[in-house]
């Protein structure tokens, strides 16, 4: 059924190779949270458990809309190509993973529970990404 009389040249893939495609999905994932999170804030600010004044860095609701929104985009962008081993997209994806947990970590007191899962999240495909990222051109 398979073929296996002809291994793979060069170096086979540490099984950390699967925690990289888990953090391409993961950025995907959170992408789509912080672009949902954003889209939620634009109309309507009175959606979360604090208000503009007690967060960590006080700001306008639907400022911070726009900005999870464009850390959305660019979090799928960089989550998709990451998966397909492209090295730009794994300079963005950690890039834009620090910048969104000090994002979500600002964040914490309007979305306690969903900012600690988005910055866990961020954390451990930095950690993938960082460590074992160049697994995947190969």
């Amino acid at each position: 059924m398979f073929d296996t009389s002809h291994p793979r040249a060069g170096p086979q893939p540490s099984p950390w190779v699967g925690m990289v495609y888990f953090a391409g999905v993961a950025l995907i994932l959170t992408g789509g949270f912080q672009a949902i999170e954003g889209l939620l804030l634009l109309p309507r600010d009175d959606l979360t458990q604090a208000t503009a004044d007690a967060l960590s860095i006080p700001m306008d609701l639907a400022v911070w809309g726009w900005i999870q929104l464009a850390f959305g985009a660019i979090s799928v962008a960089a989550g998709i190509g990451v998966l397909y081993g492209q090295f730009w997209a794994r300079i963005v994806a950690i890039v834009i993973g620090t910048l969104s947990a000090l994002a979500n970590l600002a964040m914490l007191p309007a979305y306690p529970f969903w900012s600690s899962v988005v910055i866990a999240l961020d954390m451990l495909c930095i950690y993938a990404i960082t460590a074992h990222g160049r697994e995947i051109g190969t």
